[in-house]
């Protein structure tokens, strides 16, 4: 059986690092057919692997269902049983394998530019690793089921929810950047809730509002993807708020959401109300069926 036994995000020059540790039931010579022959790593990886066994060598990475396009990297490390480490596109893939007395524990360190799809990465191989122990065993490999829970842990675990504030020339900018767990279709029509669609110079719809900060007219507008308006304190105009919705890592929508103010309202304040906003917007899109 699989045994969590840690996971760790780190950032350093741009590049994120997600290291996943798992106890697994097998000694590391058997794990180690599972990550690197193609039989096995067809039945848990998330695409077919097509491997040149040796430092240099071309991998290939085939989706099986037409679920993605095929990707390519290089194999960087070989060092049987113990490592192997290869890229894949931008990302870094590497898999150590430390012997123990019940089997093995598996350490993967993933190196990645997108820090805010971190979650994403994390509950995917949450359940891809999950099928090797029955896949050593002869056991069929459970599906992987919904992720949407593991997701939001992860994204709560890794500070993944907190948003930055940076200072401009005059005021300041807050920023959250949001993996979601459901389609920019869903997310729109949540945000709407239900009310007619909005127009330019229209009201804006309550979803896209917090109640620290009134809101003015609709200012920017592309349905499913961008809803901007200025906000007003004491009837004078302080900043703007701005909704985007682009692609994402996986199935979900990225949530990008600013705000600029003036030095009088603390950017603090506007941390604060935006997390709790965005964070009951997830929770309530992770508990809908995909």
């Amino acid at each position: 059986m699989t045994t969590d036994t840690g996971e760790t995000l780190t950032t350093a020059d741009g590049r994120t690092a997600l290291r996943m540790e798992r106890r697994l039931a097998h000694p590391p010579e058997k794990v180690w057919r599972a990550l690197t022959e193609p039989g096995h790593l067809s039945k848990w990886f998330p695409s077919d692997v097509e491997m040149e066994p040796r430092v240099g060598g071309k991998v290939r990475f085939p989706f099986r269902h037409g679920e993605g396009e095929t990707m390519e990297g290089e194999v960087v490390e070989w060092d049987p049983p113990h490592v192997v480490a290869y890229t894949w596109d931008e990302d870094v893939l590497r898999w150590e394998l430390v012997p123990e007395s019940l089997g093995s524990v598996l350490i993967l360190t993933h190196t990645f530019a997108d820090r805010p799809g971190a979650a994403s990465f994390a509950a995917g191989w949450d359940a891809c690793i999950a099928g090797i122990d029955p896949e050593l065993a002869g056991e069929p490999v459970p599906a992987p089921g919904d992720m949407k829970a593991a997701h939001e842990h992860y994204v709560k675990e890794f500070g993944l929810d907190r948003g930055t504030a940076e200072e401009l020339p005059v005021g300041w900018q807050v920023r959250f950047e949001r993996q979601l767990t459901q389609p920019s279709a869903t997310v729109w029509k949540t945000l709407l809730g239900g009310v007619a669609a909005p127009e330019v110079g229209g009201p804006v719809p309550r979803g896209f509002v917090v109640g620290d900060f009134a809101a003015g007219p609709v200012s920017e507008l592309r349905p499913r993807e961008v809803l901007a308006y200025p906000w007003d304190l004491h009837g004078r105009h302080e900043g703007t708020v701005r909704w985007e919705l682009t692609r994402g890592t996986g199935h979900g929508a990225r949530l990008v959401l600013t705000q600029t103010g003036v030095p009088e309202v603390p950017a603090a304040l506007a941390l604060d109300v935006w997390r709790d906003r965005v964070e009951s917007l997830a929770a309530k899109l992770a508990a809908m069926p995909r």
